[in-house]
């Protein structure tokens, strides 16, 4: 559901383009080269740790005050624990960023797909297995699901057709893998940013709508809307995307500007308070992060957090449940078995981690390296100030 880093190289692209991925551009030099600024890429490990953190808040809302909902602790959790469950919005507005970034790297949509499949299924593939045969073992016994169920997990469609996750944390991946599918085709079949503009600005009026009459819409339009364009959280996506477009392109047009404007405020119609304005606060600690303010976080810890969240994630709910159990069978205390859950999940993350998901891009990588290099795609119409050189 995430990237394993957002900070990289400069890339230059071909023709009348010059895109970073991961570091941002300076004024032209006096010959017509690019400077790249100093703490650029500081700027984007930033977001890095952000991930970090916020897979940290969902996981630890999950074992203490979402536990004690379902199975009753034995001890009172910090009522702030609840906003962890809101760390998911900060995953979707880092994919929108991310994954446009991505986007525009890459050439065709088979490519995009090819590299997504990479990136998410191994990792995801294992942490399925894994679970699967934890919580048959450990328990809890209402968290266990059939093999057909474990089967279909594998293709991130089994939501659709009516099957539990395996994990319940799973319920954001269906969410971010049906936007990979739509930008996608949005990114390849529109291919000018003033159209794909005009549909993100449907999508986000429809969003509106979709919260706003949640409990009347139609059941002719409810898996449409719910589930296919997910109204609740497409504006979070969207809203990356266009901070993105401002981190690269350093300003953005009115038009951009009002849409991101729509789209931030979507939270505070969506979402109750407190948890609208803490949304609200993700999307303020979000941009700081970008514009280079948070560059403090940048520590080999919380980068290291960030390297494995997606990993954590996949594997921390249902096992942690599971190990939780044990622990009060066992007559100890509650307190505990959150530690020992919490350790597990990270060892197992950082197996996965290591073990599945680097070596499975490492693959991708050195297979891509030895194909013919594409020309970059780029969505033309993007409103941006003709460049000084470089220009074909």
């Amino acid at each position: 559901m995430n990237e394993t880093s957002v900070a990289g190289k400069a890339i230059v692209y071909s023709g009348d383009r010059r895109l970073t991925a991961g570091r941002i551009d300076c004024p032209l030099a006096h010959n017509g080269t690019r400077l790249i600024m100093p703490d650029a890429q500081n700027r984007l490990t930033a977001l890095d740790a952000l991930r970090g953190l916020a897979a940290l808040g969902v996981v630890l809302f999950h074992y203490l005050p979402y536990y004690d909902r379902l199975y009753d602790h034995s001890f009172s959790s910090p009522g702030f624990l609840d906003f962890g469950r809101y760390g998911v919005h900060l995953f979707f507005m880092l994919s929108g960023f991310v994954i446009f970034m991505t986007l525009e790297r890459t050439r065709t949509s088979g490519q995009f797909a090819l590299a997504r499949a990479f990136r998410l299924l191994p990792a995801l593939w294992a942490g399925i297995a894994l679970t699967y045969l934890m919580v048959h073992w450990l328990g809890p016994e209402d968290r266990m699901v059939s093999i057909d169920a474990a089967l279909m997990n594998l293709t991130l469609l089994h939501e659709y057709l009516g099957y539990p996750h395996v994990d319940g944390a799973y319920w954001s991946l269906v969410i971010e893998a049906t936007f990979y599918v739509w930008i996608a085709l949005l990114f390849y079949g529109l291919g000018d940013w003033r159209r794909i503009r005009t549909v993100l600005w449907a999508w986000v009026l429809v969003s509106y709508a979709g919260v706003i009459w949640w409990k009347a819409i139609p059941d002719a339009l409810d898996f449409l809307l719910k589930d296919l364009l997910f109204v609740r959280y497409a504006p979070l996506f969207i809203s990356g995307m266009l901070i993105y477009r401002a981190y690269r392109d350093r300003r953005l047009p009115a038009l951009d500007i009002s849409l991101l404007a729509l789209s931030i405020g979507h939270c505070l119609v969506a979402y109750k308070a407190p948890f609208s304005i803490f949304v609200l606060a993700c999307y303020g600690i979000f941009a700081l992060a970008v514009a280079g303010y948070l560059n403090g976080l940048s520590r080999p810890s919380l980068l290291w957090l960030g390297s494995i969240s997606y990993t954590l994630y996949l594997v921390h709910q249902n096992i942690g449940y599971g190990l939780i159990d044990l622990t009060y069978q066992a007559g100890l205390p509650g307190q505990l078995g959150v530690v020992l859950a919490l350790a597990v999940a990270i060892t197992l993350a950082a197996v996965l981690h290591y073990g599945i998901e680097k070596p499975a891009l490492v693959y991708y990588r050195q297979w891509r390296a030895n194909q013919p290099t594409p020309t970059a795609r780029t969505v033309i119409g993007t409103e941006r100030p003709q460049e000084q050189s470089g220009r074909g």
